[in-house]
């Protein structure tokens, strides 16, 4: 049962990871908006590549507010949101799923 239990532990985390990398890609690419790129650039193109599939989306349904996009602050949130909820609750099983067997995942402790 521990093998489960780590593997939980470890799809947590790099889930943990992947959520937190994205949020930094979605922060600078907000960043870059206020400057206005070349967007012909690949970094740019790259930012914007792997953010709009999820921010349009959120675009659609929240009301214009005169030049302020609030897609990535609600994205961001989101993320946040994933983190604490998701990630917390699979390290929770794996932590019972250790618990539970008794193994306590110790070096003979």
């Amino acid at each position: 049962m521990f093998a489960i239990s780590n593997l939980i532990s470890a799809v947590a985390m790099v889930i943990s990871w992947v959520l937190t990398l994205y949020m930094y890609v979605l922060i600078a690419r907000s960043i870059l908006s206020w400057v206005n790129p070349d967007p012909s650039n690949p970094v740019v193109k790259f930012l914007y590549s792997v953010t709009e599939p999820l921010l349009y989306p959120i675009r659609k349904r929240v009301p214009y507010l005169g030049g302020l996009d609030l897609s990535p602050l609600l994205l961001i949130l989101a993320i946040l949101f994933l983190q604490v909820f998701v990630v917390q609750t699979l390290q929770d099983i794996a932590f019972s799923l250790t618990s539970s067997t008794g193994g306590g995942g110790g070096y003979g402790l």
